[in-house]
């Protein structure tokens, strides 16, 4: 999996790096990656605004790209950490669905394939 990390307002310090790649390598469970395919994760992470000092001034959004499908994960928090994580989780979730829509098709699919093969036609 290959991470870009971008900053908006902000330098990236090595404990918020390792902080994200940590995160985001908890989340290749969750995708079955083709196996000539590298998936492409694009992280920004930063500050809104530079003069506000309180309330939901702290961003976190997530591109990602496997299979040819994109996933896309945004999350604004009091702190930056709970950003990540909140991120984190809406990416998680997002990929889950998507498998859940993709079983859901096939088992369709396999019904309508045993109808054929019990009846000789479709209903």
């Amino acid at each position: 999996m290959k991470i870009n990390i971008k900053t908006t307002n902000m330098e990236l310090s090595s404990a918020l790096l390792a902080y994200v790649e940590e995160k985001l390598r908890s989340v290749e469970k969750f995708m079955i990656p083709h196996e000539d395919e590298e998936p492409l994760v694009q992280v920004e992470v930063g500050q809104t605004t530079k003069h506000h000092q309180s309330g939901d001034i702290f961003r976190a959004e997530v591109n990602l790209s496997v299979r040819g499908k994109y996933f896309r994960a945004v999350s604004e928090k009091s702190d930056l950490y709970a950003a990540i994580d909140d991120m984190r989780n809406e990416l998680v979730r997002e990929l889950n669905s998507k498998k859940e829509k993709d079983r859901t098709l096939m088992r369709r699919g396999a019904g309508v394939i045993k109808n054929i093969l019990r009846f000789g036609r479709a209903k």
